[in-house]
């Protein structure tokens, strides 16, 4: 009995706690996101990330990484929060974590998950086959669009309608040729709820993001010191943020996910800028093990708890902003006194 390939890889994919599944012919797949990815570094919005302009030639098409590839397979793992990510905003002695970092790392989380996938569908079809999530050269967002996924909403997120804003993305090509199904189409309409929600107005139109203003950018990718105009705006925000998705009207679909790996650690949920401010190097690496805050380091993640601060208005506050005036990080003690400064 011949044994189809992608029955078997759904079902599997359902078991693994993939939550949507989609499939591409790259001989169709179109140069449209290469083309918006060009407009994207010539207009430099893409900041301090040379990476990407570096390399922009394999990010254009799946077939400028790999060109033996035939097709694409798009999965989508639900990590919808089980509270509202916004809720911490108006706290102002907390600090607010992006909804993907309040948990474990999710690329070694799913990454397992691919390559089981990819084994199993390059056994089944005979065809070679390679996995990527998002730190590979390959644009997931519009893939995941043309396989069905969602689609990219205004903010440039990917949108879903059976689950909001909350999909990892990840993708198999594969050398096979399979058969592709329907891609999803734009149902943003008129809303622009996630562009006017925006605190430092990083869209310099729908579709678009300058990411030089994004604080997600701001607190993960920079790591300099950030313009005075924006810190001001990053309010309590210390890794990332969520504004744009969380009030996406799509989110009434959402559902919490069922990966209890990918449920917050609750001292995540609304961390105390003190206790944050007083880590050492040593215990940030203990403290945030296995999460992808980790991967900013000490200094960075300390230097955006102190804009944190200084953005709180709690004069209490200021003695541990003080505290750090001296540090030997150049942009951790200009933060410090910054946030000094501000808070009397």
């Amino acid at each position: 009995m011949t044994r189809d390939p992608l029955t078997a890889l759904k079902t599997r994919a359902k078991q693994l706690g993939f939550a949507d599944f989609g499939i591409v012919d790259l001989a169709t797949y179109g140069s449209q996101p290469g083309d918006s990815l060009d407009d994207f570094i010539t207009a430099d919005y893409h900041g301090t990330m040379g990476w990407m302009k570096e390399t922009a030639d394999r990010r254009r098409h799946p077939l400028a990484m790999w060109p033996e590839a035939k097709s694409a397979i798009t999965l989508g793992y639900n990590y919808g929060p089980d509270t509202d990510p916004m809720a911490t905003l108006e706290h102002a002695d907390r600090g607010t974590v992006s909804v993907y970092a309040r948990h474990r790392d999710y690329h070694s989380l799913i990454k397992g998950k691919l390559k089981e996938l990819a084994a199993l569908l390059a056994r089944d079809t005979g065809h070679d086959v390679k996995v990527f999530i998002d730190t590979a050269p390959l644009m997931e967002k519009p893939l995941a669009q043309a396989g069905g996924l969602g689609w990219q909403g205004k903010h440039t997120n990917l949108v879903s309608r059976d689950y909001g804003s909350w999909l990892f993305l990840g993708v198999i090509l594969s050398a096979a040729n399979l058969e592709a199904l329907a891609p999803e189409t734009d149902h943003c309409g008129s809303c622009r709820a996630c562009l006017d929600i925006c605190p430092t107005n990083a869209f310099p139109s729908a579709y678009k993001l300058d990411a030089r203003r994004c604080i997600s950018y701001l607190t993960i990718e920079h790591a300099g010191a950030v313009d005075i105009e924006l810190r001001e705006k990053m309010g309590n925000r210390i890794y990332g943020c969520d504004d744009c998705l969380a009030v996406c009207p799509w989110n009434k679909y959402a559902r919490v996910t069922q990966d209890e790996k990918l449920l917050p650690r609750e001292d995540l949920n609304a961390p105390k800028l003190t206790e944050l401010a007083a880590l050492t190097d040593v215990e940030f690496r203990k403290y945030f093990s296995g999460s992808p805050i980790k991967r900013i380091g000490h200094k960075r993640f300390l230097r955006n708890v102190l804009y944190a601060i200084g953005n709180s208005g709690l004069a209490e506050l200021a003695s541990i902003a003080r505290g750090h005036g001296n540090d030997a990080d150049p942009v951790v003690a200009e933060a410090a006194q910054w946030a000094a400064s501000r808070l009397g």
